[in-house]
């Protein structure tokens, strides 16, 4: 059965990692939605490549967090933070691609 990432996670966030960079948060709602997951490879550089119009190089790293059931997801930031064009010098509106994404468990 296919779940919206809202239907499996508490939390879904953005933020800067320097100007340079994003990082994507997902904390899931239980250990066993978080071990499925890490396991099946659902979530990889190719998703979050496709989910951001990016190539799976602009996908630095995708870091597992066992204690708080949660993915960190470090990727390159289109526009440097606070530069011309700059819309969100915070990165933090920047999670709503993952908003789309569906997982089977």
């Amino acid at each position: 059965m296919k779940y919206g990432i809202l239907d499996i996670a508490r939390v879904v966030r953005s933020k800067n990692s320097g100007p340079f960079e994003l990082v994507l948060d997902i904390m899931f709602k239980d250990h066993k939605i978080f071990e499925t997951l890490r396991e099946t490879k659902q979530i990889n550089k190719e998703l979050i490549a496709a989910a951001y119009r990016l190539t799976p190089e602009d996908i630095h790293n995708i870091v597992w967090f066992a204690p708080a059931h949660a993915v960190k997801v470090v990727m390159h930031r289109r526009i440097v933070s606070g530069a011309p064009g700059d819309s969100d010098v915070y990165g933090a509106q920047q999670h709503a691609p993952l908003l789309g994404l569906t997982f089977e468990l």
